[in-house]
């Protein structure tokens, strides 16, 4: 049996990380009512006494918007988090999987994002993550895994998906930003890539995973509707209009186009599904909260 401790059991990731648990792996999955992050003696403790083989940490402050008002809490969780959890991992010879976002990126660049391109944050959550990921690689260098993701959804939680198919079934006409770019990734397959990292000890340092392909959150909700109809999560479809950003002014400043380039991922571990088809098995499974 593989020993892991999962952080974040409670989040997106986290819940889709215990449904698609392997047979070979032992799973302590804690949320923040189990375990504080923000206690290095307490993540610390729990790591020595499961003494896991791999440590997950998938949790994250991850309200962009209000870590513009509440920049102090979003670095104790997202910096100061993962220090602790890097250093938990080092205590007891555990592999650490640490997750990050494109959030990390200003999103000017016309090209994919590698790995090891200059991180350039815009707002108090993509800098909050940003150090984190500097936190983990002070203590554990390269044999450490940070995998950045973005646009990330499920069935479970909060999250852009379900914000859509609530707005769509009850208004006449819906307005969406059709001018930041990235992939929407579907928490399931996210979920089974790191999963399969534990066969691949040799996949380290900072790593990048989405579903592949491009979109604008735009052409993400058209699509929410299109499957969501063919599906019969909607019964009818209504008129989705594009607009700039600078007509839906936001606390947070986001990257307008960070596509992550997923070449050394894809060769490790299988490429994953375009966004389209992810999204369309998603919007298939029981509706859960």
């Amino acid at each position: 049996m593989y020993r892991v401790l999962l952080l974040g059991a409670q989040g997106q990731v986290g819940w889709e990380l215990q449904r698609s648990r392997p047979a070979s792996v032992e799973l302590r999955a804690l949320g923040r009512q189990d375990l504080d992050i923000l206690d290095a003696a307490q993540v610390r403790g729990m790591a020595e006494s499961f003494r896991p083989d791999a440590i997950i940490n998938a949790a994250a402050y991850t309200a962009v918007d209000r870590a513009e008002s509440e920049s102090a809490l979003a670095y104790a969780v997202n910096r100061d988090g993962a220090a602790h959890c890097s250093l938990a991992a080092r205590a007891c010879g555990a592999r650490l999987i640490h997750l990050s976002t494109d959030f990390v990126f200003d999103g000017t660049q016309a090209t994919p994002y590698s790995p090891d391109a200059p991180v350039a944050p815009l707002g108090a959550y993509g800098a909050s993550k940003a150090d984190g990921e500097r936190q983990v690689q002070a203590t554990l260098g390269d044999a450490a895994l940070i995998l950045r993701t973005a646009w990330v959804y499920s069935a479970h939680g909060s999250n852009f998906v379900k914000t859509m198919l609530r707005l769509l079934a009850e208004r006449d006409v819906l307005r969406v930003v059709g001018d930041q770019i990235g992939t929407p990734t579907w928490a399931a397959g996210l979920a089974c890539a790191i999963w399969s990292t534990l066969d691949h000890p040799g996949f380290t340092g900072i790593q990048h995973w989405t579903d592949a392909g491009v979109a604008s959150w735009y052409d993400f909700a058209v699509a929410i509707q299109e499957e969501a109809v063919a599906a019969g999560r909607l019964h009818r479809a209504i008129p989705i209009e594009m607009i700039p950003t600078s007509a839906y002014p936001t606390p947070a400043r986001r990257p307008a186009c960070a596509i992550l380039d997923k070449t050394a991922s894809y060769t490790a571990l299988g490429a994953a599904p375009h966004w389209r088809a992810a999204l369309r098995r998603m919007l298939i499974e029981p509706e859960v909260i």
